[in-house]
């Protein structure tokens, strides 16, 4: 492996583990080093995106995997993190969240997935699956999001009391307004992507796949979950959605998701060795 592709992974890792550490120290509350971490948060984002061209084009060849997916999808909520936290006091989701992105800067490592030009399919083959697996990973990071922020919620309400430490860390998690701006910047971004996806399939399905549009199972549940989350989004932005119904209504999406294609992905690639 050359010193370049060492780097490339390495350094965004020690980046986010700096801000990691700036915005966890006792005296990292203060505005000063709040925008410090977040100067350091900066650069491990652009160094994560180098990254991420040697993950999903290693020696040239497009590859395409669950490891590389999970760290473009960490990539987009560390840059929306970044964009809230000039605004907004976004400490304990860095504590959270950066340690969690340079973990996924390296599993590219452990599981490179699989060489995209060896599956045939036309011009439209690469830039659809993509797409199509980056929509999933973006919402599944929604997903996990709208799981915190359900935490959040029940602490807020007295139910977290049990578990002092973790009741300490929702303490210091930006307001409820905050976080639910940002869920929703999620869904918007993966409900854009998903839409992509479709539109893509239903138009170039014959270049794409060889063969022309079969409605099939997973087409099926793919187009449920659009559904959710475009009523989720309309009804965001006409009636003021919010809590409890965003949260369920997200869930309920990327459930459906999940039945139609990354559970599916994840056991034939990491558990069966299969690409």
């Amino acid at each position: 492996m050359s010193i370049l592709l060492v780097v490339a992974y390495l350094l965004p890792v020690f980046l986010y583990g700096v801000a990691w550490w700036l915005a966890g120290r006792r005296a990292g509350d203060s505005p000063g080093a709040q925008r410090v971490a977040s100067g350091w948060q900066l650069a491990g984002l652009v160094a994560h995106l180098w990254s991420l061209y040697y993950a999903f084009f290693p020696g040239g060849v497009p590859h395409i995997g669950f490891a590389p997916i999970l760290s473009a999808a960490l990539w987009v909520g560390v840059a929306l993190m970044w964009v809230e936290g000039l605004r907004s006091h976004v400490r304990a989701l860095r504590v959270l969240v950066l340690p969690v992105a340079a973990l996924a800067v390296l599993l590219p490592w452990a599981f490179p997935g699989g060489g995209m030009a060896e599956h045939g399919g036309g011009p439209m083959f690469v830039p659809h699956v993509l797409v199509g697996t980056l929509a999933y990973a973006v919402l599944l990071v929604a997903a996990a999001h709208a799981g915190l922020m359900a935490s959040a919620e029940r602490a807020l309400h007295g139910h977290g009391a049990g578990v002092p430490m973790l009741g300490r860390f929702l303490d210091e998690l930006p307001p409820l307004l905050v976080l639910e701006r940002l869920l929703f910047r999620f869904i918007a971004i993966g409900f854009a992507l998903l839409t992509l996806t479709l539109v893509s399939g239903f138009v170039f399905s014959e270049e794409i796949f060889g063969r022309a549009f079969r409605f099939e199972h997973k087409t099926l549940l793919a187009l449920v979950a659009w559904v959710v989350f475009a009523v989720l989004l309309l009804g965001r932005w006409r009636r003021g959605w919010r809590g409890r119904l965003a949260l369920r209504m997200t869930f309920i999406g990327f459930a459906v998701l999940l039945l139609a294609y990354a559970g599916t992905r994840f056991v034939l690639e990491v558990v069966l060795g299969r690409f």
